[in-house]
């Protein structure tokens, strides 16, 4: 079977939209998971961020929904995501896809009018996007029937847990039909309660494993930059921001009033920037996104919520304002850049309460950070004392007149061997006999690359 014709044996309808959307060859994961989803299997995905794996679901599924056509049944398709940004993502997705066909889709997340989404049940779209908050809570009112439901998808499945949403998936899932497909995509297999929720929720599934979240993605370039303190941070972001080329940039915060603090920074510094965190009304969320996808904004100051599921082209770096609190969010954070067969940059800021984090997560994805700075912002922190001790030896640091100082372990040994020696002079023997043992060098995987890579824009 070739490369493309996966895709040429879809429906007439799904041909049309390729054509517009200039789909040509199937990625890894569809060309692996549309033909086990076209006959019928249960199917869980592991695979990377920007790999294509919506697309790997809704293709099949729309083809069949379209090979089947059914005026008189209601919900045909469920798709949970655990954040509304990817579920706004995949309903857009979803409706470039279908636009040629008179398939309906509805979008059902929080932080949107209740009564509206009640109206959108009753329209009885064809496929439904939700988050699980709000998607139970219309199956708890019975305002949305799921009796005849062909397909339950779980998107990021990973995120489901880490998010809190495992009983509220399985609560929705009782309300489904029991006869139903079900499709679970996740970055990761490993995390811990997926295998209860598949063995909960699917009938003998076709595992594919295209890779793990701790696989390294070559196509990034991963920078750290030592930083003194919050407001050295903030010195060396605008100077990325206006200095490094890229045509979009994401900024990474831990907290909502950090991204607020920062955002209104960087537009005081006159930087096109808009800011995403929990708190913002879905309005202005919606707002926020529509301007950096057409490009009005160039840069996004966002907390974790928009680490999953923003598929926005030209996004060329990242930063890391705060290291991410494990490895996994930090492969999706980085994730957002080099889509699609591009490649990008990530600059991750580390301050000395954030070295041991970042060294662990280094190991986790089995990958090697480059450990760079910037010239007109050096750093007093330059990492752990073990670096700074390896720096100085490898240096060859300027000897002292005089004579060295014993350790303990010498000390002790050069008592036992001149204890029973009388008038011995101590000084001459330990200038002459005793040699300090060399200092081990730190055995970190970190590099320092000297003179920063980062170029200013010419």
């Amino acid at each position: 079977m070739s490369d493309t014709s996966i895709f040429q044996e879809l429906h007439s309808g799904l041909q049309k939209a390729f054509q517009k959307l200039k789909f040509e060859v199937p990625s890894e994961v569809q060309e692996k998971a549309i033909e086990p989803i076209l006959d019928g299997h249960d199917v869980m995905v592991s695979a990377e961020t920007g790999s294509g794996k919506t697309a790997a679901f809704l293709l099949p599924i729309i083809h069949n929904l379209l090979e089947n056509p059914s005026r008189h049944t209601s919900t045909r398709v469920l798709i949970l995501a655990p954040t509304r940004e990817l579920a706004r993502q995949i309903d857009k997705h979803a409706r470039d896809l279908t636009q040629f066909t008179q398939i309906k889709t509805g979008l059902i997340i929080g932080g949107a009018d209740y009564k509206y989404q009640q109206a959108i049940f009753r329209d009885n779209p064809e496929i439904i996007i939700a988050t699980p908050g709000r998607m139970l809570e219309h199956c708890e009112k019975q305002g949305a029937d799921l009796n005849d439901l062909e397909y339950l998808v779980i998107d990021e499945a990973d995120k489901m847990f880490e998010m809190g949403f495992t009983d509220d998936v399985q609560a929705i899932a009782g309300f489904c039909k029991s006869d139903r497909q079900t499709l679970l995509f996740s970055a990761t297999l490993k995390t811990k309660g997926i295998k209860h929720l598949t063995d909960y929720l699917m009938d003998e599934p076709q595992a594919i494993v295209l890779n793990s979240f701790e696989a390294k993605n070559d196509s990034i370039e991963q920078f750290i930059i030592t930083a003194d303190d919050l407001v050295h941070k903030e010195k060396l972001t605008q100077w990325l921001l206006t200095n490094e080329e890229y045509r979009k940039a994401i900024v990474f915060c831990n907290t909502k009033e950090q991204v607020d603090r920062l955002g209104g920074l960087i537009r005081y510094h006159k930087i096109a920037a808009g800011t995403l965190h929990g708190d913002i009304s879905q309005s202005v969320r919606n707002h926020v996104m529509t301007q950096f996808r057409d490009s009005k904004i160039k840069v996004l100051i966002a907390s974790d919520v928009a680490a999953r599921g923003i598929d926005v082209k030209d996004i060329d770096l990242v930063i890391n304002f705060d290291m991410a609190h494990n490895a996994e969010d930090y492969i999706h954070r980085i994730g957002r850049t080099a889509r699609a067969g591009e490649t990008g940059k990530a600059v991750s800021l580390i301050s000395h309460r954030e070295w041991n984090l970042m060294v662990t997560i280094e190991k986790a994805i089995s990958g090697s950070f480059q450990l760079t700075s910037i010239k007109e912002l050096p750093a007093n922190y330059k990492g752990p004392k073990k670096l700074k001790a390896s720096g100085k030896a490898a240096g060859h640091k300027k000897k002292k007149d005089g004579a060295k100082k014993l350790t303990a372990r010498e000390k002790k040994r050069f008592e036992k061997k001149h204890s029973k020696k009388s008038g011995t002079s101590s000084g001459s023997s330990t200038s002459s006999s005793q040699k300090q043992k060399p200092k081990k060098k730190f055995g970190a995987t970190m590099v320092d690359s000297g003179d920063s890579p980062m170029k200013k824009k010419q």
